[in-house]
């Protein structure tokens, strides 16, 4: 499946505005059993942010979890990045089914972050 593919499938949702309130809505609305994995990661960043003096980790967690919902939003993607994420966990590492499926994974993170960056 092409990325042009992807991009012309109907998202279920309006792509949020990268704050943590809009991101954490649209999660629950596309993949809310990543919600607790978001929260603790925002925490994390907070945490990180305030001990380095630097934006650099919540900048990071928004990118992550904007490229994330991204996919989340188009079933396609969605699909794809499953599909994707249980090769790579079901296989050996020496499988070339594991490479396949991890150069699917980064394919779909670039995908998201183009479209990001586009629209």
């Amino acid at each position: 499946m092409s990325a042009q593919h992807i991009e012309s499938e109907c998202p279920l949702i309006a792509r949020p505005d990268r704050t943590p309130a809009a991101l954490r809505i649209a999660l629950a609305q596309v993949a809310p059993h990543r919600l607790p994995e978001m929260e603790q990661q925002k925490d994390e960043a907070i945490a990180l942010a305030a001990r380095t003096r630097s934006l650099g980790p919540i900048t990071q967690f928004l990118e992550t979890w904007a490229v994330a919902i991204e996919i989340a939003r188009t079933p396609a993607s969605a699909a794809r990045l499953r599909a994707a994420v249980y090769t790579a966990r079901s296989v050996d590492r020496d499988d070339p089914a594991w490479r396949e499926a991890m150069d699917e994974i980064h394919a779909l993170q670039i995908w998201a972050r183009e479209s990001l960056t586009r629209d």
